[in-house]
């Protein structure tokens, strides 16, 4: 799939942005602060309804004005269609479907797919754990867009359970309270039980192709896993009421902690994915060289995984070939070079690997 044509208005610092991209690799070249990753970060929202960069809506929107606008006109299995997408700020967001408005905003998700790799993606490695569930979360709701409403829900389930548990203090609970409780608990284990069997099922997909990737972008013979990591799941678990069944024993178990700290203390919120160098967890034991490589590799495993399922996503690389050495940067290029489409960011024409077949787009100062 790709985007030919990307229009912005008010997004970021863009007052009014018409590009036209051609199949295959565009380099966009442009110094710091003239948009380029604002260009990519548009096309990366269209497919996530998120920014890679920030948590909240409002910093998309250009100074002084309360809405900004995402067009574009997408192309996939031979077959056109416009959306547009306006996000608002106080307000809620709309998207029309080729000029027809969409119930929901979520709707729009699965028409088109993207994997970008940034800068912050170091966080896979070296950060925390949500940016780790980010990533297979976000993966997953790309490969199955209803998996968005089960987030939902959990989130929604989540935020009001611990405003349930911070009220009962250390008092026990009333029969009122411990009912009310209760429903949150099955609500709770139903979403929760979904998104870990989801992860785990997603996890399976993509590990072979993390291994694969790892090994090609480096060069290294260290092999590279991704696992995960719960402190309740038993390794042989294979279902979601086995899955179900163990959540609700350890919620059962770890009930008056719970109440005592005022928070939910099990749930898929807590876990994490286990990344692991030669047995060795990468964070803290991967040098700064391989945890770009580990980043690259699980991002060009979500990549093939999309594929495999349906089409070529469009591939982002937002400034990442100045942070690597010659050697990673012209494995990375022979691993991408028969992609649909891929956008590349670089701050100077420099930064473009010499071997690397691409049209360019230059962004200038007004």
């Amino acid at each position: 799939m790709r985007i030919s044509k990307l229009s912005l208005s008010n997004f970021r610092n863009q007052k009014k942005l018409d590009l036209s991209f051609p199949a295959g690799a565009t380099t966009i070249v442009g110094r710091n602060g003239l948009g380029k990753t604002n260009i990519v970060e548009a096309v990366h929202y269209l497919s996530t309804l998120s920014s890679h960069r920030v948590s909240q809506d409002s910093p998309l929107i250009i100074n002084g004005e309360t809405s900004a606008v995402i067009w574009a006109s997408v192309e996939k299995h031979k077959r056109k269609a416009e959306v547009e997408l306006t996000i608002n700020c106080p307000g809620v967001n709309k998207v029309l479907l080729n000029s027809s408005p969409l119930p929901k905003t979520k709707d729009i998700l699965g028409l088109i797919t993207t994997v970008i790799f940034s800068p912050e993606d170091l966080e896979l490695i070296k950060g925390e754990p949500t940016a780790r569930r980010r990533f297979i979360d976000d993966l997953s709701t790309q490969l199955a867009p209803k998996f968005s409403n089960t987030r939902s829900g959990f989130e929604r389930t989540l935020k009001q359970r611990n405003t349930l548990l911070k009220s009962l203090g250390r008092r026990t609970p009333s029969p009122q309270a411990r009912a009310t409780l209760d429903a949150w608990d099955e609500q709770l284990i139903q979403h929760g039980t979904e998104i870990i069997f989801t992860r785990l099922e997603n996890i399976k997909r993509i590990e072979p192709h993390i291994y694969e990737f790892g090994t090609a972008i480096s060069g290294d013979t260290e092999p590279l896993q991704v696992s995960y990591l719960n402190n309740w799941l038993v390794p042989e678990v294979k279902n979601k009421t086995e899955i179900l069944n163990l959540f609700k024993t350890e919620l059962e178990k770890r009930s008056k902690d719970e109440v005592d700290r005022g928070t939910t203390l099990v749930g898929p919120h807590r876990d994490d994915l286990n990344v692991q160098l030669s047995m060795m967890p990468a964070k803290g034991y991967a040098s700064h060289g391989q945890s770009w490589s580990i980043a690259i590799a699980l991002r060009l495993a979500a990549f093939k995984a999309l594929r495999e399922h349906d089409d070529d996503p469009i591939l982002i690389l937002d400034d990442v070939f100045a942070e690597l050495d010659e050697r990673r940067r012209a494995r990375l290029i022979s691993i991408i070079s028969d992609v649909e489409q891929t956008l590349i960011t670089a701050a100077v024409v420099a930064d473009v690997p010499k071997g690397l077949s691409s049209n360019q787009l230059l962004l200038e100062d007004s």
